[in-house]
């Protein structure tokens, strides 16, 4: 007997894991159980997986929905995993608590560096690994070093083609291959939940507006973060959309709609507010968006390679810029939104649409970005990303990096090892604090 068990925390994802399972991606099992894990700050204010709508369109492939919260109540699934004196406890205990038995078992996870997929992993220590991408990050690379143990049984990473002609990064340092899950598979099983939620507008060809809540990452301040909405609503104004709505994340506060509420009456814009819980995916198809504006989330590429649809980015300059430590997860994702979505500023580059770096030089930069991020990681990449900078390392693609980074790591774009005395040296230092000196009194 076998049994696959497949982990999800979004809908997202597991509509991902549907359209790989109906595309024969798994070979066939007796039994397939779906693990589903709230990751949410307090999961007991925001709905889980199985709580969503549009999730029982999707629930008739798997023959078990089984909770990971409840399963290690009171623990949260993103801070717990097993001591590993307890691990073949565990392994007992869930086999007898989800009636495997003696069953051969096969994981399919997301986000295999971190609770709770590492966790669920270290349990069933023989079991092969499946990774699944949820979104961008899998175009980054494993962000941290992971166990031998774990890393040398992932066989494969199943990813959507949101980046085409752009390879994943992640688990590259264990020989994983990449496996596509096509595109049609997947617009076909998001084509199921395109009449779920209740109480969405009825709107023709807006402007929709993405919110991620960067300040629940300690990524921007929630005052900041505001203006960051406001100015998707402004720049889409600009650009003549007077219809537009703004799908919120569920977990933001209530003030920045009501910021925007104020922002379109004096626009004279129509604003329409999202607050069910569903996917940016399930307006698209009910709207058909004339415009589609975030910051990076990973719906704007949704959105451009999978519908079609014009698509344009605001504030990832300061995210890039914000974002600490400089291998933070979230800085791939941004760095690809940057490069290839146009800015809501450019009425021009909006307006022509398509990728802004063709799929070479985006290779060259993520393969430059990531090696700075783990270079412990990654160190065959070094070679790559010295060309990278040699090469390409412009007032435009300076974002990207760090030069306090790029001379840690001795790479081109850094201070050059015979200056690298200067900032630790005292009488430079005072040098430069009476040149400021001078410089202030003088602006007097």
């Amino acid at each position: 007997m076998t049994t696959q068990i497949f982990l999800a925390s979004t809908l997202y994802g597991t509509a991902t894991l549907a359209a790989a399972l109906d595309t024969g991606r798994f070979a066939p099992a007796d039994r397939r159980i779906l693990l589903v894990s709230n990751n949410a700050a307090t999961p007991e204010t925001a709905p889980s997986v199985d709580r969503m709508p549009g999730f029982e369109r999707l629930r008739d492939r798997f023959d078990d929905v089984v909770s990971w919260n409840e399963t290690i109540f009171p623990f949260h699934p993103g801070g717990w995993s097993p001591r590993l004196d307890d691990v073949p406890m565990w392994e007992r205990h869930l086999r007898l608590a989800w009636g495997i038995g003696d069953d051969d078992v096969a994981l399919a996870v997301e986000s295999i560096q971190v609770h709770p997929a590492l966790g669920v992993a270290q349990i069933f220590t023989d079991a092969p690994l499946t990774v699944y991408a949820d979104g961008l990050m899998s175009y980054g690379p494993t962000r941290i070093k992971l166990p031998p143990l774990v890393g040398t049984r992932v066989e494969r990473l199943l990813h959507l083609d949101l980046v085409p002609g752009l390879a994943p990064l992640l688990l590259t340092e264990f020989g994983v291959e990449p496996e596509i899950v096509p595109a049609p598979a997947f617009t076909k099983v998001l084509a199921e939940l395109a009449d779920t939620g209740a109480g969405l507008p009825d709107v023709e060809r807006p402007a929709v507006l993405l919110g991620q809540y960067l300040s629940a990452l300690g990524v921007l301040s929630a005052d900041e973060e505001e203006d960051l909405h406001v100015r998707m609503l402004t720049g889409a104004a600009a650009l003549g959309h007077t219809r537009v709505v703004f799908k919120s994340h569920p977990t933001a506060p209530a003030r920045f709609t009501r910021t925007l509420e104020r922002e379109a009456g004096r626009l004279g814009v129509e604003l329409s507010v999202v607050e069910t819980p569903v996917l940016a995916e399930v307006l698209f198809q009910r709207s058909r968006p004339a415009l589609v504006v975030g910051c990076f989330s990973t719906a704007l590429l949704t959105a451009s390679t999978l519908y079609g649809l014009p698509v344009a980015r605001v504030g990832t300059e300061t995210l890039l810029d914000r974002l600490t430590p400089y291998e933070n997860s979230n800085r791939v994702p941004a760095t690809l939104v940057d490069a290839l979505v146009p800015d809501l500023s450019d009425a021009t580059a909006v307006a022509a649409g398509g990728p802004g770096t063709d799929a070479e030089e985006l290779t060259g930069l993520l393969r430059a970005v990531g090696f700075a991020m783990q270079p412990r990681v990654l160190p065959e990449l070094r070679p790559a990303a010295e060309e990278y900078l040699r090469t390409s390392l412009t007032p435009l693609t300076w974002r990207y990096f760090k030069k306090r980074r790029l001379t840690s790591l001795g790479l081109p774009g850094g201070i050059p090892a015979r200056l690298g005395f200067l900032p630790h040296n005292s009488t430079a230092r005072r040098v430069v604090r009476r040149a400021r000196a001078i410089r202030r009194s003088m602006g007097r």
